[in-house]
């Protein structure tokens, strides 16, 4: 599987555009108030990239369980500090809406936090390469 995300900036616009495989997805994200950059920062994207991992994950592996969810709540915190230092403290907690019982619950939360790959691939560390 290969993903992509692209962002085009001009003054009081902004093109983003994620990407899996073949599939494309175009995401509103306004402008700062100054016209030129994401009215969003990077770091609150990584987090919801976090939560949005954990959330999609659980209807998967519940799926596969063959155990109904009706609702998922993720929350994702972390801090980060002066400009160039890398973010810390990144914790999160979800509720599983489901008429399943809250033992299986909690397995289905655990086990999703082993394999939710956006986590596993933070908690082992990655290059990233700027080409030019």
């Amino acid at each position: 599987m290969k993903i992509s995300a692209s962002i085009k900036s001009t003054f009081n616009h902004q093109e983003t555009v994620v990407q899996t495989n073949e599939s494309a997805t175009t995401i509103q994200i306004s402008t700062k108030s100054s016209g030129f950059g994401s009215s969003i920062n990077g770091g609150e994207l990584l987090l919801l990239s976090l939560a949005t991992c954990f959330c999609n994950d659980i209807y998967r592996e519940a799926g596969k369980r063959n155990i109904a969810v009706s609702g998922v709540e993720v929350l994702v915190t972390g801090e980060f500090g002066a400009e160039g230092e890398p973010g810390s403290n990144f914790t999160y907690k979800a509720n599983v809406v489901s008429e399943a019982p809250p033992a299986e619950i909690e397995e289905l939360i655990l086990y999703t936090d082993r394999i939710a790959e956006v986590h596993n691939t933070l908690r082992k560390g990655l290059s990233i390469t700027l080409t030019t």
